[in-house]
């Protein structure tokens, strides 16, 4: 069920030590997602998030964190490739591939999507074989459970939650009220 809750605010800072962030450091619109890479409603809010980031360039920050939901088999490994591509400084390029093949997660077909941005293949390997950042994307699960996250898109828009692949108007009225 989507929602737009106005009074219920994030009240607490929130860490973005390993976060992959866009948008300037100052930007007076911060969005946190809790997200996953095999949730059909994440995928659709993408490209919404990418027509806010174009319309209020320079005004708009956007942090990702994963939110792999547990009947998401794939998600938790899926989110780890994407922090190993950030390595490599291609996060966001295969944060949008993996939106657009969410059915291709599988360890061999997220290796597959690394080659096809362009990651130094033998680096990338390591990194998701380890399992080096999966605590990473353990705290993020842990962190929106203590915030109350319970479905897959969340977005705290300078604080105020919307759940739900929303359509733009939603976060547009958001943004423009905060501005």
């Amino acid at each position: 069920m989507s929602q737009i809750a106005t009074t219920n605010r994030l009240d607490r800072p929130v860490d973005e030590a390993h976060d992959h962030v866009l948008g300037p450091a100052d930007a007076p619109i911060t969005i946190i997602e809790f997200s996953e890479y095999q949730c059909p409603f994440c995928a659709r809010v993408n490209p919404t998030l990418k027509q806010i980031e174009e319309k209020y360039a320079g005004k708009v920050r956007l942090v990702f964190k994963d939110f792999p939901l547990p009947n998401h088999a794939q998600a938790p490994k899926a989110a780890e490739a994407a922090h190993c591509a950030g390595e490599q400084g291609k996060y966001w390029p295969l944060h949008d591939r993996l939106f657009a093949n969410q059915q291709q997660l599988q360890v061999p077909e997220l290796k597959a999507h690394a080659a096809a941005v362009g990651l130094d293949q033998a680096a990338f390997d390591q990194c998701l074989d380890s399992g080096k950042h999966a605590a990473n994307v353990q705290a993020d699960i842990d962190l929106g459970a203590s915030l109350g996250v319970q479905s897959t898109p969340t977005l705290y828009i300078n604080g105020r939650v919307v759940t739900g692949a929303q359509p733009i108007g939603v976060f547009t009225s958001i943004i423009d009220e905060e501005l």
